[in-house]
């Protein structure tokens, strides 16, 4: 018994709670992107104009050759400053990994803000 709750308190219990988390981050992160998206019509951005999104206060990511404006997300981004490893600048690698469930993806689309120009 007392493994059992060994168990459930090291590894359920955090990943019940990163849950919680996710989705309370996503419901105020998605008021924040409704004003952001009739700011930004959906539109083609070059890399240029990206990187100049690279701060804190103004991310913008690109992720396979999609523009995000993901400031509204920094500071509830789970996994810290790691969001900003390639502000400003494509993200795809590193985005696409064993780190990210499957309710990232599903968040993914409020942040969608255009295409990159190829």
């Amino acid at each position: 018994m007392e493994a059992t709750v060994t168990v459930f308190i090291s590894l359920v219990l955090p990943a019940i709670l990163l849950v919680f988390f996710l989705v309370a981050t996503y419901s105020r992160c998605r008021a924040d992107l409704v004003e952001v998206h009739n700011e930004e019509a959906h539109r083609t951005f070059t890399e240029a104009e990206v990187l100049t999104h690279n701060k804190r206060s103004d991310l913008w990511i690109i992720l396979k050759n999609k523009v995000y404006d993901v400031t509204s997300f920094v500071e509830e981004h789970p996994g810290g400053d790691a969001i900003l490893n390639n502000a400003g600048g494509d993200s795809t690698v590193g985005f696409f990994g064993p780190q990210h469930g499957t309710k990232v993806f599903e968040m993914l689309d409020d942040f969608l803000i255009g295409d990159l120009e190829q």
